[in-house]
């Protein structure tokens, strides 16, 4: 039986926050399947602070710029930064979860109509230059007039693989969401046989070890079961403290439940939190509430001995509020002092930190 203490060093060990090093920005973000980026700009440039020593903004600036990772939608339907070989390999293999999302908010606004016919209208539109979804939709309203703007707006989103064009999502700058397609921003077609068994094992690498359910959670798909089982043969497995199967990479590293864990500040929507069905290895179900709210935000984080222990926020002045749950040892509280000022240098600022109450 494998612990929550030692899932959650396990988990920690592969996402570059037991240890960070000094990895190129493109391996991390490969290697953890994208980055959350749901909201522009901050989580992938913080998510990749946490997790890399001497991470400056200008390196991941460069990458989007060059085309080499890209906004896109993919896991669970919401906006990733992901590698380009990994825009094309894992759109394909996740377009069921954007099918499902498309017929459940808007199955009803869409129906009778010719989704093809859409789908093609929408790809030459933006591929002749970027457009935000404001403008799709009233393009592709104006032979619909009969059809909210809006909805085909989105259903243009769920049809076609397409990515957000700097500068949106770039640290100190922004701009509005236009999007164009992947295969005209990157010169290339999606992958024509994407493989559910590399899917999972990209998870494992980066996730394990996990439960079937923890993979569908983290993707978005359903009836994973059967592909794990599948590849038990070429898995380490055990069970968890309630019994449910665990899968994992048998080279991959499976701390002790006593590996020290430093203190580390999560981005807002860190993935961490937000890819296993049981988030106890890091998130205790009494703290869920403090960190994902109703209305669908996920707070940054403050990781104590290797769970969360309160949340943090950085301000458009560059300061730096941390509130714990509780009061934080001494020596925690240095740490955690020591990596708000890493985070408030970050780009450039000298902004200041302050603790405050958890609210």
């Amino acid at each position: 039986m494998i612990g929550p203490r030692s899932l959650g060093r396990a988990v920690l060990a592969r996402q570059h926050l037991l240890d960070r090093s000094r990895p190129e920005p493109a391996a991390v973000v490969r290697h953890l399947g994208g980055l959350q980026a749901q909201a522009a700009p901050q989580p992938p440039y913080l998510g990749l602070l946490s997790r890399i020593d001497g991470f400056e903004p200008g390196q991941l600036t460069t990458l989007i710029e060059e085309r080499a990772v890209v906004r896109t939608a993919l896991q669970r339907g919401t906006i990733h930064l992901v590698t380009a070989e990994d825009c094309l390999t894992l759109r394909p293999v996740l377009q069921p979860v954007l099918d499902q999302a498309l017929r459940t908010t808007y199955g009803e606004r869409l129906a009778g109509l010719d989704l093809a016919a859409l789908g093609a209208e929408a790809r030459e539109l933006v591929e002749e230059r970027p457009r935000t979804f404001q403008e799709l939709g009233g393009l592709l309203a104006a032979t619909r007039p009969d059809r909210d703007p809006a909805a085909l707006a989105q259903a243009a989103r769920c049809l076609l693989p397409l990515v957000q064009v700097p500068p949106r999502g770039i640290w100190g700058r922004g701009g509005p969401a236009a999007h164009t397609t992947a295969e005209a921003w990157l010169g290339r077609p999606l992958d024509p046989a994407p493989s559910l068994d590399d899917l999972a094992l990209r998870y494992l690498a980066a996730f394990g070890p996990a439960t079937a359910a923890d993979l569908q959670k983290w993707c978005g798909l359903s009836r994973l079961g059967p592909v794990l089982k599948g590849l038990a043969p070429r898995l380490f497995t055990d069970r968890d403290e309630h019994g449910r199967v665990l899968y994992d990479l048998p080279d991959a590293p499976r701390p002790g439940p006593d590996t020290p864990a430093p203190v580390r500040l999560l981005a807002p929507f860190d993935n961490l939190l937000l890819s296993h069905a049981d988030r106890t290895r890091v998130l205790a179900d009494e703290h869920k509430g403090r960190v994902m709210t109703q209305n669908g935000l996920v707070h940054p984080t403050l990781l104590v001995d290797g769970v969360v222990a309160g949340t943090w926020q950085l301000t458009a002045g560059q300061d730096v509020v941390v509130r714990p749950f509780a009061p934080l040892r001494r020596a925690d509280r240095q740490a955690a002092e020591a990596e708000a000022k890493r985070v408030a240098a970050f780009g450039g600022g000298a902004g200041s930190v302050r603790f405050e109450d958890a609210r």
